[in-house]
Protein backbone atom coordinates (compact mmCIF):
# COMPACT_ATOMS: atom_id res chain seq x y z
CA UNK A 1 0.00 0.00 0.00
CA UNK A 2 1.51 3.33 -1.05
CA UNK A 3 1.18 6.61 0.81
CA UNK A 4 -0.28 9.69 -0.82
CA UNK A 5 2.22 12.37 -1.84
CA UNK A 6 1.63 15.81 -0.35
CA UNK A 7 2.19 18.33 -3.12
CA UNK A 8 1.22 21.39 -1.08
CA UNK A 9 -0.22 21.99 2.36
CA UNK A 10 -1.69 25.13 3.89
CA UNK A 11 -3.27 25.93 7.23
CA UNK A 12 -6.65 27.49 6.36
CA UNK A 13 -7.93 27.85 9.92
CA UNK A 14 -5.43 28.55 12.67
CA UNK A 15 -7.41 29.23 15.83
CA UNK A 16 -6.30 28.24 19.31
CA UNK A 17 -9.27 25.84 19.57
CA UNK A 18 -9.22 24.46 16.03
CA UNK A 19 -6.76 24.05 13.18
CA UNK A 20 -7.76 22.96 9.69
CA UNK A 21 -5.26 22.08 6.98
CA UNK A 22 -5.93 21.88 3.24
CA UNK A 23 -3.69 19.39 1.47
CA UNK A 24 -3.07 19.06 -2.25
CA UNK A 25 -2.23 15.39 -2.71
CA UNK A 26 -1.36 12.92 -5.41
CA UNK A 27 -2.76 9.42 -5.00
CA UNK A 28 -0.74 6.35 -6.08
CA UNK A 29 -2.99 6.19 -9.16
CA UNK A 30 -1.79 9.62 -10.25
CA UNK A 31 -5.10 11.31 -9.39
CA UNK A 32 -4.60 14.75 -7.80
CA UNK A 33 -6.89 16.18 -5.14
CA UNK A 34 -6.49 19.85 -4.28
CA UNK A 35 -9.04 19.98 -1.48
CA UNK A 36 -8.36 17.28 1.07
CA UNK A 37 -9.13 18.82 4.46
CA UNK A 38 -7.47 17.56 7.64
CA UNK A 39 -8.24 18.52 11.25
CA UNK A 40 -4.91 19.15 12.95
CA UNK A 41 -5.67 18.01 16.46
CA UNK A 42 -3.50 17.55 19.55
CA UNK A 43 -2.93 14.11 21.00
CA UNK A 44 -5.33 13.04 23.73
CA UNK A 45 -5.24 10.83 26.83
CA UNK A 46 -8.05 8.86 28.44
CA UNK A 47 -7.79 7.31 31.90
CA UNK A 48 -9.70 4.39 33.44
CA UNK A 49 -9.25 5.19 37.16
CA UNK A 50 -9.96 2.31 39.55
CA UNK A 51 -9.95 2.81 43.32
CA UNK A 52 -8.62 0.25 45.81
CA UNK A 53 -12.23 -0.77 46.57
CA UNK A 54 -13.01 -1.38 42.85
CA UNK A 55 -14.88 1.83 42.10
CA UNK A 56 -14.39 3.37 38.64
CA UNK A 57 -14.09 7.16 38.61
CA UNK A 58 -16.15 8.67 35.78
CA UNK A 59 -17.03 12.21 34.78
CA UNK A 60 -20.36 13.62 33.66
CA UNK A 61 -20.41 16.76 31.56
CA UNK A 62 -22.15 18.66 28.78
CA UNK A 63 -20.54 18.40 25.33
CA UNK A 64 -21.62 21.23 23.07
CA UNK A 65 -20.97 19.72 19.61
CA UNK A 66 -23.31 16.82 20.43
CA UNK A 67 -25.59 19.09 22.51
CA UNK A 68 -25.97 16.56 25.30
CA UNK A 69 -24.64 15.44 28.67
CA UNK A 70 -22.31 12.42 28.65
CA UNK A 71 -20.81 10.04 31.17
CA UNK A 72 -17.24 9.22 30.18
CA UNK A 73 -13.75 8.61 31.43
CA UNK A 74 -11.57 11.54 32.46
CA UNK A 75 -9.08 12.77 29.88
CA UNK A 76 -8.01 15.57 27.63
CA UNK A 77 -5.30 16.92 25.40
CA UNK A 78 -1.58 16.47 25.85
CA UNK A 79 -0.48 20.04 26.53
CA UNK A 80 2.53 21.66 24.89
CA UNK A 81 5.54 21.11 27.10
CA UNK A 82 4.39 17.77 28.46
CA UNK A 83 7.08 15.23 27.64
CA UNK A 84 4.91 12.13 27.65
CA UNK A 85 1.26 11.11 27.45
CA UNK A 86 1.73 9.70 30.97
CA UNK A 87 2.32 13.23 32.31
CA UNK A 88 -0.87 14.40 30.62
CA UNK A 89 -2.83 11.43 31.95
CA UNK A 90 -1.79 12.19 35.54
CA UNK A 91 -2.58 15.89 35.11
CA UNK A 92 -5.97 15.37 33.47
CA UNK A 93 -7.02 12.81 36.08
CA UNK A 94 -6.13 15.20 38.89
CA UNK A 95 -7.63 18.31 37.27
CA UNK A 96 -10.94 16.75 36.23
CA UNK A 97 -11.58 14.52 39.25
CA UNK A 98 -9.22 15.39 42.11
CA UNK A 99 -7.98 11.78 42.00
CA UNK A 100 -4.38 10.61 41.62
CA UNK A 101 -2.64 7.29 41.18
CA UNK A 102 0.96 6.11 41.43
CA UNK A 103 0.14 3.10 39.26
CA UNK A 104 -0.74 4.23 35.72
CA UNK A 105 -0.21 1.83 32.85
CA UNK A 106 -0.58 2.67 29.18
CA UNK A 107 -2.76 0.02 27.57
CA UNK A 108 -2.86 1.17 23.97
CA UNK A 109 -2.28 4.00 21.50
CA UNK A 110 -5.12 4.36 18.99
CA UNK A 111 -6.23 6.60 16.17
CA UNK A 112 -9.83 7.75 16.38
CA UNK A 113 -10.52 9.08 12.88
CA UNK A 114 -7.54 8.49 10.56
CA UNK A 115 -9.47 9.82 7.57
CA UNK A 116 -9.66 13.39 8.82
CA UNK A 117 -7.83 13.81 12.15
CA UNK A 118 -4.10 13.86 12.90
CA UNK A 119 -4.13 12.96 16.59
CA UNK A 120 -3.50 9.85 18.63
CA UNK A 121 -5.37 8.76 21.76
CA UNK A 122 -3.42 7.15 24.60
CA UNK A 123 -5.43 4.78 26.84
CA UNK A 124 -4.35 4.36 30.47
CA UNK A 125 -5.57 2.36 33.42
CA UNK A 126 -4.91 3.93 36.83
CA UNK A 127 -4.98 1.42 39.68
CA UNK A 128 -5.46 2.40 43.32
CA UNK A 129 -6.77 5.84 42.40
CA UNK A 130 -7.50 7.98 45.42
CA UNK A 131 -9.00 11.40 45.96
CA UNK A 132 -6.24 13.81 46.93
CA UNK A 133 -7.53 17.26 45.95
CA UNK A 134 -10.42 19.32 44.69
CA UNK A 135 -11.03 19.56 40.96
CA UNK A 136 -9.09 22.24 39.05
CA UNK A 137 -11.45 22.97 36.17
CA UNK A 138 -11.02 25.39 33.29
CA UNK A 139 -13.48 28.31 33.12
CA UNK A 140 -15.51 26.47 30.47
CA UNK A 141 -15.70 23.14 32.33
CA UNK A 142 -18.50 21.94 34.59
CA UNK A 143 -17.70 18.35 35.50
CA UNK A 144 -19.50 16.09 37.96
CA UNK A 145 -17.41 13.22 39.35
CA UNK A 146 -19.11 9.83 39.68
CA UNK A 147 -17.87 6.60 41.20
CA UNK A 148 -19.39 3.39 39.91
CA UNK A 149 -18.71 -0.22 40.93
CA UNK A 150 -16.41 -1.96 38.47
CA UNK A 151 -19.03 -4.64 37.95
CA UNK A 152 -21.53 -2.06 36.62
CA UNK A 153 -19.36 -0.69 33.79
CA UNK A 154 -20.28 -3.26 31.14
CA UNK A 155 -24.02 -2.84 31.77
CA UNK A 156 -23.62 0.96 31.60
CA UNK A 157 -22.07 0.55 28.15
CA UNK A 158 -24.68 -1.93 26.92
CA UNK A 159 -27.54 0.23 28.20
CA UNK A 160 -26.18 3.36 26.50
CA UNK A 161 -25.31 5.23 29.68
CA UNK A 162 -21.66 5.34 28.57
CA UNK A 163 -21.81 6.19 24.86
CA UNK A 164 -18.63 8.04 23.90
CA UNK A 165 -16.56 5.81 21.59
CA UNK A 166 -13.17 6.33 23.23
CA UNK A 167 -14.57 5.73 26.70
CA UNK A 168 -16.33 2.57 25.55
CA UNK A 169 -13.16 1.24 23.95
CA UNK A 170 -11.00 1.94 26.99
CA UNK A 171 -13.60 0.56 29.41
CA UNK A 172 -13.75 -2.71 27.49
CA UNK A 173 -9.96 -2.94 27.27
CA UNK A 174 -9.59 -2.18 30.97
CA UNK A 175 -12.25 -4.73 31.94
CA UNK A 176 -10.37 -7.35 29.96
CA UNK A 177 -7.03 -6.32 31.47
CA UNK A 178 -8.38 -6.36 35.01
CA UNK A 179 -10.13 -9.75 34.76
CA UNK A 180 -8.67 -12.39 36.97
CA UNK A 181 -6.62 -14.85 34.94
CA UNK A 182 -8.65 -18.00 34.31
CA UNK A 183 -6.96 -21.34 33.90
Amino acid sequence: MERWKILKSELVVNHRWYKLRRDHVELPTGQVLDDYFVSVRPNVVLVFPLTADNQVVLVRQYKHAAADVFIELPGGVVDEGENTPLEAAKRELLEETGYASDDLEQLLEVTDNPTKDTNRIYFFVARNARRVAEQELDDTENIEVLTVPLGDIESMILSGQIRVAGSIALCLLALRKLQPVRT
